[in-house]
């Protein structure tokens, strides 16, 4: 008999576990047939799942049911094949037995002495998805919780590599990224946004201008941020025209891929020059399938990462590996070491069994159909006689209804929500505001647009 109070006998584990399975495996099954988003009040969810601190034991299997049909199912459902609000995540089946699998292992991937098979998944899984994207041979990477903090991660590196100055960036770029720089001590005086061009994309020559302007105001330009895929239409900026500028300039080049770097995988996908960037970002748990959270972060000069980063505690000196504690071992990497997280989840395990599961080629075609259904959409809104504002790029398509003012847009983008057929949002392009789909679930299905786009009909009237 054990003494631990917080026991559980494994056969009733065992039990238990096939519980989470299976109501796992009837949440995907019966997805399509369930509103996107469930959104219910405070009250009543804390009248459920709320109440005096449990001083006393409750049934686990109670528990369970609670969390999966209320806490669980009030959200919003990435996953949804239509769900197209914002940047959905449609994780793969095989991801989540990865992640099962790693969470009931605590895998941890921090030290090298801690966690070196799952180090090695990390860096295993970053090597494959370097190579595959095309960036710079030897970047290295690490993985992170998602986008925010993997494009501030990067904007660290930037200036600690090439010092303080001004940053660049364009009115489409994701606005975690300008708050990340301010609140890491980057100063507002020296944050620049500047105008995209007709496609919202950063033109070259705007950049070069400003740059210009600033080193005859005597300021020092710093860092340029390019996007591949906007969140708002999905543009994409010239990576090669801006790396021009910075190389002549000095600039360091960071590159947001957060949602858009996966459509460099398809062999026809059209974006180049991720090999120019300094540093990279791309979130796979947007359009590589994965469940939340994940995030990857590559920099192109070797031992940039660590020697921003890097710090030897006494207390890990067992444990670490590398330089800065007298073991010099080149392909074991301390990955707390590159960046600000030291108690670090094993992100990689769901990522790598993806990968291997499938295949590159498998994934490849699976963001390509993103992009085809998003031109699907665009095809359905022309011929409804609806004006389509930003053309289908990267799996996002924006198109605006006939009469309809701002507020009708975004009246038009809750009531579809609250109809529970379909979720899409509303964003705002040149000063107007639009519908705005994107589509790169690979489970949505034709049916699936055109249902609603029919939905949004009917409610138009």
């Amino acid at each position: 008999m054990s003494d631990d109070p917080l026991a559980l006998d494994p056969e009733e584990l065992r039990r238990l576990g096939h519980w989470v399975v299976d109501r796992t495996v009837e949440h995907l099954a019966t997805l399509r047939d369930r509103p996107p988003v469930t959104e219910r009040a405070y009250a009543d969810l804390a009248a459920l799942l709320g109440g005096p601190p449990p001083a006393a034991p409750a049934d686990v299997e109670e528990g369970l049911a609670l969390l999966a049909d209320v806490a669980l199912e009030a959200q919003q459902h990435g996953d949804h094949p239509r769900y197209f609000a914002r940047v959905p995540g449609p994780s793969s089946p095989v991801a989540v037995l990865g992640e099962w699998l790693a969470v009931g292992m605590q895998a941890i991937a921090s030290s090298w002495g801690g966690g070196s098979g799952t180090a090695t998944l990390e860096l295993v899984v970053l090597g494959w998805l370097r190579d595959a994207l095309g960036l710079a041979p030897a970047a290295e990477g690490i993985l992170l919780s998602g986008g925010s903090i993997a494009n501030t991660t990067g904007l660290l590196v930037a200036r600690a590599e090439a010092g303080s100055g001004v940053l660049y960036l364009s009115d489409q770029t994701h606005s975690s990224i300008r708050r990340g720089a301010l609140v890491t001590g980057w100063p507002a005086a020296d944050v620049r946004v500047l105008a995209t061009d007709a496609s919202q994309r950063l033109a070259p020559a705007v950049l070069a201008a400003a740059v210009a302007e600033d080193v005859a105001a005597g300021r020092r330009p710093a860092c340029v941020v390019a996007t591949v895929g906007t969140t708002n239409t999905g543009a994409v900026d010239d990576l090669p025209g801006l790396a021009s500028v910075a190389r002549e300039r000095g600039l360091w080049l960071h590159v947001d891929g957060a949602y858009g770097g996966p459509a460099a995988l398809p062999p026809d996908a059209g974006v180049a020059g991720l090999d120019l960037a300094d540093s990279f970002v791309l979130d796979p748990h947007k359009w590589l399938f994965q469940p939340y959270d994940v995030a990857c972060l590559w920099v192109a000069r070797p031992g940039a990462l660590h020697r921003t980063f890097a710090m030897h505690p006494e207390y890990l000196t067992d444990a670490q590996r590398g330089p800065g504690v007298g073991v010099v071992a080149a392909d074991e990497v301390d990955l707390h070491n590159r960046g600000l997280e030291l108690t670090r989840h094993a992100r990689a395990a769901k990522l790598w069994l993806t990968l291997r599961t499938y295949g590159l080629d498998a994934v490849a075609a699976a963001v390509a159909r993103g992009v085809r259904l998003a031109e699907m959409a665009e095809a359905l809104a022309r011929e409804r006689g609806w004006e389509v504002v930003t053309p289908a790029s990267l799996g996002i398509v924006t198109f605006a209804v006939p009469g309809l003012d701002d507020a009708g847009h975004r009246e038009l983008a809750a009531a579809l929500t609250a109809d529970g057929y379909a979720a899409l949002s509303s964003t705002v392009v040149e000063g107007r505001r639009v519908l705005r789909l994107c589509t790169i679930n690979p489970g949505t299905t034709t049916d699936d647009l055109e249902g609603t786009f029919a939905a949004l009909a009917r409610l138009l009237g």
